[in-house]
């Protein structure tokens, strides 16, 4: 299971560190995409053959899924990190996650989200969302 959270800065070639931990969970190869909430999503190659299978199940006719694959899969990348545990995050993702420096990388069970520190920060402080109300409604999800 990936989770803990995590804090790196981006070096001047767009690389960040994925600390071994999290590495360790991934495998050697792994694909890093748009994730939602202004994030970037990374999966390891078993879960993203469990993602592919869902996107391609989904109906064709139906415009907000021809949408959604469209903005998952279009920037979706293989990765691989380095023997300092670096990897390359592509411009366009970057840009999608509003990446400059500072990074906080979280597990999230199945995936690693990584995220500008300021836009977490600011996520994690105003999420809409009071964490007893969810916990009051966890048995409605089957936990």
């Amino acid at each position: 299971m990936l989770m803990g959270q995590f804090e790196h800065s981006i070096d001047t070639k767009g690389r960040i560190i994925i600390p071994a931990k999290l590495r360790d969970e991934l495998g050697e190869k792994f694909i890093l995409t748009r994730g939602l909430d202004n994030c970037l999503f990374v999966y390891s190659l078993a879960e993203w053959a469990n993602i592919e299978i869902k996107l391609k199940s989904l109906p064709l006719n139906k415009k907000d899924a021809r949408a959604f694959t469209r903005f998952f899969l279009a920037g979706a990348t293989e990765c691989e990190a380095d023997k300092q545990g670096r990897v390359l995050i592509p411009i366009n993702l970057r840009q999608h996650a509003k990446i400059d420096k500072d990074v906080v990388i979280i597990g999230v069970s199945t995936r690693i989200e990584i995220w500008s520190k300021e836009i977490w920060n600011e996520y994690f402080n105003n999420v809409d969302i009071s964490f007893e109300d969810v916990a009051e409604h966890l048995d409605d999800l089957g936990i």
